[in-house]
């Protein structure tokens, strides 16, 4: 798979690829699997994937546009950027690839169940739990997530929460570039 890594496939070096949670549940899963030690299983959609579905929907320019306009003295209109950016990324479509790739990471996750298994869908930035920042509680976690389309849904509201405004400002204020954040 192109857009999907099991987090059986996921190590701590993979944070540029996956983010920082997800890395860390690699790890986690790796680790203390074989310590008998039971860890769900699970899947990241890699960057690549984000990036896929900006460069699909050709999101990019319109939403370097709209971030530019962000006044970044008073942050007077940071709700009404924040607002715009994540009315731009809901507006998108999911690649056909993407989506499919997606759902049959979870169709897997829910062949070793008879019963409806529910799940959380986290961001998990690119640049988060790094040595000198600290994304935590910027994005959004959906929870309880069952059924195709309710994951897809929350997987396009898990890349609008990239842009809440919380997190555009703490991009501004650490200088990270927002498109370079996936």
């Amino acid at each position: 798979m192109t857009f999907i890594k099991k987090f059986s496939e996921i190590r701590i070096t993979d944070i540029p690829s996956v983010g920082g949670k997800n890395a860390g549940l690699g790890e986690l899963y790796t680790n203390l699997i074989e310590k008998g030690i039971k860890v769900p299983p699970g899947f990241a959609v890699v960057s690549e994937g984000y990036y896929e579905f900006l460069n699909y929907n050709k999101l990019v320019p319109a939403l370097t546009q709209v971030l530019s306009s962000l006044n970044v003295s008073t942050f007077d209109n940071l709700s009404e950027i924040g607002t715009k950016a994540r009315q731009l990324i809901l507006s998108g479509k999911f690649p056909d690839e993407l989506k499919k790739e997606i759902l049959q990471a979870y169709h897997t996750l829910n062949e070793t169940s008879t019963s409806q298994k529910t799940f959380a869908v986290r961001s998990s930035a690119t640049a988060e739990d790094l040595p000198n920042a600290s994304f935590a509680g910027q994005q959004e976690t959906f929870l309880n997530v069952s059924g195709e389309e309710n994951l897809i849904k929350a997987c396009h509201r898990s890349y609008a929460s990239l842009f809440t405004d919380r997190a555009i400002k703490y991009r501004v204020d650490n200088g990270f570039e927002h498109m370079k954040v996936a």
